[in-house]
């Protein structure tokens, strides 16, 4: 029965936490980005690419992030339970992101996003071999 924490393996779990801490990245970018000067501010000296980046997009840096927040929220609450529709959102979102590496190693040049593509690569790959798990 899906709900059972038997069939759960230390895969899904581990997934259901990556998706889970993106929520939560995704999340605190947009608190940062809708109140600048805040306590937390000093955060963004964690990648100032990044702030440069959504800075730039103004409030489509908020929309953004908040389709990332609401996809990895989503996509962790379905491999936990072992959903059908979390299996396929998670896949989606591995997938953009994956396309993403690669453009940006091609294109600008990032080569350390390839280390990006060989890890998405791995959990795409673990999420397809064990989509049974999600009756898919």
């Amino acid at each position: 029965m899906p709900g059972h924490r038997q069939n759960r393996s230390a895969g899904i779990i581990a997934l259901a936490l990556f998706f889970a801490f993106g929520a939560v990245a995704s999340g605190l970018t947009i608190f940062l980005l809708l109140f600048p000067g805040s306590g937390i501010e000093p955060l963004w000296q964690l990648n100032p690419k990044a702030h440069q980046g959504f800075a730039g997009m103004g409030h489509w840096g908020v929309l953004l992030m908040l389709v990332v927040c609401v996809a990895c929220l989503t996509a962790s609450i379905g491999l936990w339970r072992r959903t059908t529709w979390g299996l396929w959102t998670a896949v989606v979102i591995l997938v953009f992101n994956l396309l993403g590496d690669i453009a940006n190693a091609a294109f600008a040049h990032e080569y350390r996003s390839l280390i990006g593509v060989l890890i998405g690569g791995i959990m795409l790959v673990y999420l397809l071999r064990h989509r049974y798990v999600f009756g898919a």
